[in-house]
């Protein structure tokens, strides 16, 4: 029996969860796939519509108020806890034996690090935490003998092609990227896109956030810091390749030149599967790739003056320390900005770039050090984004 912890259930990697688990159960029968924990942020009839169905031991939510309502809601036999410090519970208890970490941004740092210590593998698809605090976070997994299993489609498909290969033997990391949204429109034309056209992804479908980060491939270049942790090299040496189709995910150059590249559907459900069930493969239920279908695939380099926030992330990468911290907590604050309207899409790197410039960065020593600079960063980019929507 499988005991899983998902956290952020109702949210597009969580829905996908679930419907991982479901086409599991179906194979293995539903006595090998439980979910003791399901957590959530607003929506709380979707919750509690999945909570009535999974039965789960412990439910999560983001504040009191709708905790209470959840208590009502589900009766006595479901705990039922909230904010940070439920989270962090929910990411440890006892009858949980993976955490798929479906969260959206800083929020999932405290509750990586508690399932780690907790000797938890923890599937990855929240890629903020080793943003934030790569080392922390990998510390922690050394430490308690906790796992990272990478869910972001790239960085799955990056560590499948490593499979068995020897690190040495590796001489560049080559992570693809659709181009987003306004992949076919100059930035010049940009600054007065809408929400809704930003979040219109040619080929995945995803939340909002991460689809906004997309469009400024501030998505592409946390996974370049992201692979870095994961995979123990600079960020010089992750390569990002424009791929319109998004049919080949990640590739792997080696020493004599040979490539491996790790090709599939653009489905979630398929680097979730593989790492719930790792390093077992199970069946799924998507129709096969057509290879003969696809025709032609189409690869080039990205124009970084197209896509400053890419530029932005190497450069953060490089640096280290606090730095990407800083650059996380500014990019949250500004994509939410422009989504509820009060910053235009350019807006969003104008505010990244001001934190990153003004910001003096230290060693990411230890969690607190990386909490007051999330909160100091997001502070520097509320005046940054109020001041050009006042302009």
């Amino acid at each position: 029996m499988t005991g899983v912890a998902v956290l952020g259930c109702t949210g597009s990697i969580g829905n996908t969860t679930m419907q991982v688990i479901d086409g599991l159960r179906q194979q293995d029968g539903a006595e090998a796939w439980t979910v003791p924990v399901l957590t959530a942020g607003r929506r709380v009839d979707e919750l509690i519509a999945l909570a009535r169905r999974w039965q789960p031991q412990l439910v999560c939510v983001t504040d009191e108020e709708a905790a209470h309502r959840v208590r009502r809601e589900l009766g006595e036999a479901t705990r039922v806890v909230s904010g940070s410090d439920g989270l962090c519970l929910a990411a440890s208890e006892s009858d949980v034996d993976i955490v798929v970490n479906g969260l959206v941004g800083a929020v999932g740092l405290l509750p990586t690090l508690t399932a780690l210590a907790a000797g938890l593998p923890v599937a990855m698809a929240n890629k903020e935490p080793l943003v934030m605090a790569g080392g922390l976070v990998l510390s922690a997994a050394r430490a308690h003998g906790g796992r990272i299993l990478p869910v972001d489609s790239e960085p799955s498909a990056m560590w499948q092609c490593l499979n068995g290969e020897r690190q040495q033997d590796v001489s560049r990391y080559l992570l693809t990227a659709s181009g987003g949204a306004f992949r076919d429109r100059p930035r010049a034309e940009l600054a007065s896109v809408t929400p809704q056209e930003a979040l219109h992804h040619p080929t995945w479908r995803m939340g909002p956030k991460i689809t906004v980060d997309s469009a400024t491939l501030m998505n592409k270049g946390f996974e370049v810091i992201e692979a870095g942790w994961l995979f123990g090299v600079g960020v010089d040496q992750v390569d990002v390749v424009i791929h319109r189709e998004s049919i080949v995910h990640s590739m792997v150059e080696f020493v004599d030149g040979s490539v491996i590249a790790h090709m599939g559907r653009t489905d979630m459900a398929i680097p979730i599967q593989y790492a719930l069930t790792h390093p077992s493969r199970k069946a799924a239920t998507l129709s096969p790739l057509d290879i003969a279908q696809l025709g032609a695939l189409h690869f080039s380099a990205p124009d970084l003056a197209e896509y400053p926030g890419l530029a932005l992330c190497y450069e953060v990468g490089r640096e280290g320390g606090t730095l990407p911290a800083a650059l996380n907590a500014a990019n949250e604050v500004a994509v939410a900005s422009f989504l509820e309207g009060g910053i235009g899409f350019l807006d969003i790197h104008e505010v990244n770039r001001l934190v990153v410039d003004d910001w003096e960065t230290v060693p990411a020593a230890d969690v607190d050090t990386i909490l007051d600079v999330d909160r100091r960063a997001r502070q520097r980019a509320r005046q940054a984004a109020d001041s050009r929507r006042a302009a």
